[in-house]
This record gives structure tokens, C-alpha cells and sequence, in this order.
């Protein structure tokens, strides 16, 4: 027989956590069937074997775990401690402590140094300040204020709550400290900036292990000394695979992926979290086609894509405005079973609105069951940012009427979406609206959309006036939008007055010079042009050219201003003559005062309007392209006058949808007019 045992036989009291350790091997379920069978389910010392039975179990989850306990009619001790720390083990931090309160109001027992320990554990993952200040009440109050396992967790949770103070403390106060208190402790100050103070403690530490090398490494890259945290990462004498990925994160954090991809390269072995470090440092540093790259081969080679690594990819995807490559993506997400309840919908959405598919990105945020705040907000930008302001800001008041909260993110989608609908009204009552009724004090950022919208529609001098009154110092976007309206609207004072401020905040940004020399040209003032170029040339910084990128067949074509390097150019030219032709049969003439540089005679300023790196990139898609499908281009500055009309009259020469994607918004040319409504 498994076990030979009736009720009357077992001990009324006993010490039940030795007895989890039971030398003769028998499978839960038989124990189970058997105490049903022998009536001995609620016997303490059964109970109690049975819960560590299963939870040991490869086959338990923690739902039949919780369903075996709720049968007991009066859980052990050992029983309650079992359960809470199972759910602090699984990650679910909150429903321990909801676990621990009944444990208090209902069992008539008293928690011991087997349970506070798991309950501090998930104070501190939850952030819960307030809750593990009370914890550590109770740990007086019983008195268990001198054990050092308690003591240790509560040092652990002092440190997640960057109370350094109290956590140095109760470190002192210990007889006796064990590694993981150490490296609780030294991680505690790297969370708090302290990092001479980690070191320290550091070299006072008689032993190490992996986890006390690699803190300082995280730590010493993390604030910026990564010379320093490479010496370490070379003294380590054993290291595994969160060491390797705390140096790769610290050198991609410092910009230095070449340094990064050669830790990658040596590593023998990686994990999923390596190839995270390397995509989002890829990502984070611009390096777009590299990170996607990665992500390739990382599915060739087997591994299964994370939410990390599908938003890091999705990102990079966003910012290369390669369309085709984030279908793929989506496609792989819908195969796999990835849900878009959380970040990774929100991502996707994001993706969409930046390649220029606000219809998919529209699709995808219908198709999310339960919204959260990020979706909707991605959605509303999205929207501003392709011209459609009317359905993001129908889509706001829906949200605010579903009773979701805006933050501070959602007011900067909302104030751009009236910024490229001209929507002057509308800006400065969302604005007041975000102060007054939901008590978010405006940023930078939201006094720059304000700015911007008043600028946009010819109010300067109300624009400049909320720069000059507002509590934050502006910046220098916010001066470049009153110099670029200055320009447009050729108000010549306010514009030197906007040029000045921009050049006390940075005296080498060029495009400020550039601004000032086109709102010279655009007036024909051209001995300010010579001055404003002059003064340009003693910066030693030279204006970024005009680039404009586009996919065909999965791979990007690249353009710079006058580019004739170009494996198609004979074709690509021909194409622009003819161009030019019909053009002129419709009635267009060139916006000649674009043209940045005093040229002398029509015809070379002609040529040099002709020549801009968007429409190198639009004849390329027409030659290139089936009819019908639109075409979709990149460009790293923003679209000029000319440019902007040029494309206007060949969507509906051609009967083409364009869709470009400036430094500042999106611009959906069709049937001769723009999403923008000259707006931008």
C-alpha cells in the first residue's frame, strides 16, 4: 500500500515543515485519491503534504493549486505560506498580498518568518510603499525585527523603493549578511544614482558572485562610465548571459554598437533578452536596417520573438517607413497568436501611421477589443499627423465618453491634430482644456503645439507673445516654428527676432541660417542672403542635403538632391522631362524664391527646383510602379513650397497617389490636393 495511514494514527500535532521533505515517492494524485478514500483530506499533516506535493509538480498550475487549498476546511500555516509564495513566484505580486489579508482577518493564525519574507518580496515588486511600511510594523510587533532572512527582504525592498536610507539601515543593524543581501543593497544605490557609494560596498564584500560583478557593470554603464564598466565586465571570473547583456546595453546606450556587436559576436551561447539588447540598441541609435537584419536571422536560427522584440523591430520598422517588411511583421504576429491588448498594439498602430497605411493603422486600432489609453492616443497622433483632424478629434471626445482619462501624451496628439488641420480655435480650447479640467501642467512640447498652431494660421504676434509669457524657457523647436512662419508669412522682424533667439540656444544649428536666408530670398533682399549664408559658412557646419527614400520589391531606394548615381538615372531623367512638359501644358510656374541660393536666370533655378531629392524619388516611382499603386516617400526636411505644389498637380496628371512623409507630418496627395490643406 502507498501510505499506511488512518486518522487515528497521525500525530494531533505536528512539525509540518520537515515533513514536506517525505522520503517515499508518491505522485499527488495518489495521495489525493487516498486521503478522499481514508477520510483524512483535512487532516493538517495530509493537507500540508498534499499543497507541497503540488506544488512541486510539473503538471500543477497555480489556478488548480488555489483550487485544491479553497478545499481545505482550515488551511494550515505551512498551507497559506505555500500558496503565497507560489504567487509570488508566478508574478502575480498583488494577489499574494490580497492572499496575505486574508490570511490575517480569516485563519486565526500568525504569520511567521517563512511568510513575511514572501509578502515583503511582493511589496517591494509592486512598488507598494505604503503596504511594506506597514509589513515592517508587523515584523516589530512580532518580533521578528532580528531574523535575518526578514531582515534581508525587507533590505531588498528598501532598495526597489529607492529608499536607500532605510534599506542602509536595516543592512547595519544585521548580525550576520548573506550575498543576496550585499547585492540587494549595491544594487539599491545604482538604482539611486549612487555609484560611488555602490563601489564601495562593492570592494568591502569578501565574496562575490555573478549577480554582485554584474550589478556594478549595469550600474558603472548605466551613468555613462562604460570604459569603467568594461574593466569590470573583464575582471569577472564567471559570467552568464544577464553580465554579457548589462555590456552590450551599456555600450548601445552609449552609442558605441560597434563595440556592442563585437560582445555579440564572441558570445558562444545567447538568449532571446541578448537579441533584445541588440535590436533596441540597433533602434535606439538609428541603425534601422541592421536591427531588422538581426531580427531576421534571429528567426532563421530558431529563436521565438518576445513583446520586446517585436516592438523594438516594429519601431525600427517605423522609422524606415518600410510598409512591405511591417505586413510581414503583422503577419508573423497574427500567425503566432500575439494579442494587441498592450504595448505591442499600440506599437502597430504606431507603425502603420508611419509608413503612410493610416487606413491599416485605423483597421488595427478597430480591431482591439479592450483600448487602452495608448492606443488611442497612438491612433489621435496618427491621424493629426496625416491631416485628419476631424476623425482624431472625434475619436478624443469617443474616448473621454468611454471614460478614459487623457495623459499628457494624448493632449499632444490632440493639439497636432488642429496644428495640421489650421484648426486655431480648437488648439487653444484643447490647450485650456487639458490645464483646466484634467490638471496637467503644459510642457515644452504642448506650448510648442500651440505655437506652432498660431504660427501655422499667421497669428505671429499672438504666437509670439505665448513664447515670451510662457513659465518654461523655449526652445529652439519653438523658435524655429515662428522663423519658419516668418518666412512663409514674410513678417522679416519677428523672423530676425525668432533667428537671434534660435542662435543664442544653439550658435551651430544651420537650419536657423537657412530659414533666415530663404526668408531674405523669398523678400529679395539679397545682400541679407549673402550676410545670413556668411554667417552660415563661419559655423563650419554644412546643411544636411535633401534625401528622399522609397521602397521597391523590399528594398529602399535612396535619392539625394541632384543625385545621378542612381542605376536607373537615364530613365529616371527622361522621366522628369517629361514631367517638366506637362507641368507646364496644365498651367504650373515654379515657385523661383525657393530657391535658396542667388542663381542667376530662370533656367538654372528651374533646374535646381527640378532636381530635389522628392522628385528624383517620384519619377523613380512612376517608372518603376504598376498604375494605381501609390507611391510612398521618406524625406529627411521638410517639403518646400515648390515641391509641395508640383506634387499636388502630378497626382492628378498621373491619377497617382502620393503619400509623403516629411520631418514634420504626412502629405496624401490625391486628385490634385493635399491631406494638409496647404497646411503644413
Amino acid at each position: 500500500m502507498l501510505l499506511q495511514v488512518t486518522a487515528s494514527s497521525l500525530p494531533s500535532k505536528s512539525n509540518l515543515y520537515p515533513f514536506q521533505i517525505y522520503k517515499n515517492p508518491i505522485e499527488p494524485a495518489q495521495l489525493l485519491a487516498l486521503s478522499l478514500k481514508t477520510a483524512t483530506f483535512n487532516h493538517p499533516l495530509i493537507s500540508s503534504r498534499l499543497i507541497s506535493l503540488y506544488t512541486h509538480s510539473k503538471s500543477t498550475t497555480l489556478h488548480h493549486l488555489r483550487s485544491l487549498f479553497d478545499q481545505f476546511q482550515q488551511p494550515t500555516l505551512f498551507s497559506w505560506n505555500t500558496l503565497i509564495k507560489s504567487y509570488v513566484q508566478n508574478q502575480r505580486s498583488q494577489e499574494s498580498l490580497f492572499l496575505f489579508l486574508q490570511f490575517m482577518t480569516r485563519s486565526g493564525l500568525m504569520p511567521d518568518v517563512f511568510t513575511l519574507p514572501c509578502v515583503i518580496k511582493a511589496c517591494g515588486r509592486l512598488m507598494a510603499v505604503k503596504e511594506g511600511g506597514q509589513i515592517h510594523g508587523l515584523v516589530f510587533k512580532l518580533g521578528f525585527g532580528s531574523d535575518l532572512f526578514v531582515q534581508g527582504s525587507l533590505v531588498g525592498m528598501y532598495s526597489k523603493f529607492q529608499d536607500i536610507g532605510s534599506a542602509r539601515k536595516v543592512f547595519d543593524q544585521m548580525t550576520e549578511r548573506d550575498l543576496v543581501t550585499w547585492n540587494s543593497l549595491m544594487d539599491g544605490y545604482v538604482k539611486d544614482g549612487e555609484i560611488e557609494l555602490a563601489m564601495e560596498l562593492f570592494d568591502e564584500m569578501t565574496e562575490r558572485d555573478v549577480v554582485s560583478w554584474t550589478v556594478m557593470v549595469d550600474g558603472l554603464s548605466k551613468c555613462g562610465r562604460v570604459d569603467d564598466a568594461r574593466k569590470v565586465f573583464d575582471k569577472m571570473p564567471r559570467r552568464n548571459f544577464a553580465s554579457w547583456n548589462a555590456m552590450i546595453n551599456g555600450y548601445m546606450r552609449a552609442g558605441d554598437f560597434i563595440s556592442a556587436r563585437g560582445l555579440f559576436d564572441v558570445m558562444e551561447d545567447k538568449d532571446i533578452i541578448t537579441w533584445n539588447s541588440m535590436i533596441a540598441g540597433y533602434e535606439h541609435n538609428g541603425r534601422c536596417s541592421e536591427a531588422l537584419k538581426l531580427f531576421t536571422e534571429l528567426l532563421n536560427l530558431g529563436y521565438v520573438p518576445t513583446h520586446s522584440t517585436l516592438v523594438s523591430t516594429l519601431s525600427a520598422i517605423s522609422w524606415s517607413a518600410l510598409l512591405s517588411k511591417g505586413r510581414w511583421v503583422h503577419s508573423y504576429m497574427v500567425k503566432n497568436g500575439h494579442k494587441l491588448d498592450g504595448v505591442l498594439g499600440t506599437s502597430l498602430i504606431e507603425m502603420y501611421c508611419k509608413c503612410g497605411s493610416i487606413e491599416t493603422a485605423l483597421k488595427v486600432f478597430e480591431s482591439i477589443p479592450n483600448k487602452k489609453l495608448g492606443h488611442w492616443t497612438a491612433i489621435i497622433a496618427g491621424l493629426g499627423t496625416h491631416g485628419q483632424a476631424t476623425l482624431a478629434l472625434d475619436l478624443f471626445l469617443e474616448m473621454l465618453k468611454m471614460n478614459v482619462i487623457p495623459n499628457a501624451i494624448t493632449f499632444i496628439g490632440v493639439l497636432t491634430a488642429c496644428n495640421h488641420a489650421g484648426l486655431v480655435e480648437d488648439g487653444r480650447r484643447y490647450f485650456n482644456m487639458m490645464i483646466k479640467d484634467y490638471k496637467i501642467e503644459p510642457t515644452v512640447e504642448h506650448y510648442g503645439c500651440l505655437v506652432d498652431i498660431l504660427c501655422r494660421a499667421g497669428h505671429l504676434e499672438e504666437a509670439k507673445n505665448v513664447i515670451e509669457s510662457m513659465p518654461l524657457k523655449p526652445n529652439k523647436v519653438i523658435w524655429m516654428s515662428l522663423l519658419s512662419a516668418s518666412r512663409i508669412y514674410k513678417k522679416v522682424e519677428i523672423g530676425e527676432y525668432a533667428a537671434q533667439n534660435v542662435t543664442e540656444i544653439d550658435p551651430n544649428f544651420i537650419e536657423s541660417y537657412v530659414l533666415l536666408s530663404n526668408m531674405y530670398a523669398a523678400t529679395g533682399n539679397w545682400d541679407k542672403v549673402s550676410h545670413a549664408r556668411n554667417a552660415m559658412r563661419k559655423t563650419g557646419v554644412k546643411k544636411d542635403p535633401g534625401c528622399s527614400l522609397i521602397e521597391y520589391r523590399d528594398e529602399v531606394h535612396e535619392f539625394i538632391a541632384g543625385d545621378k548615381s542612381h542605376p536607373r538615372t537615364r530613365e529616371i531623367y527622361h522621366k522628369l522631362s517629361e514631367i517638366r512638359e506637362r507641368l507646364k501644358s496644365v498651367g504650373y510656374v515654379p515657385d523661383k524664391s525657393q530657391v535658396l541660393l542667388h542663381i542667376e536666370g530662370d533656367d538654372e533655378k528651374e533646374t535646381e527646383l527640378e532636381s530635389h531629392s522628392e522628385r528624383l524619388a517620384i519619377a523613380f516611382g512612376l517608372i518603376s510602379l504598376k498604375p494605381g499603386i501609390p507611391i510612398r516617400i521618406v524625406k529627411n526636411l521638410r517639403v518646400c513650397n515648390d515641391c509641395h505644389s508640383v506634387t499636388k498637380h502630378l497626382s492628378k496628371i498621373y491619377d497617382r497617389e502620393i503619400i509623403v512623409r516629411d520631418n514634420s507630418r504626412f502629405h496624401h496627395f490625391k486628385h490634385g490636393s493635399c491631406s494638409c490643406m496647404d497646411y503644413w
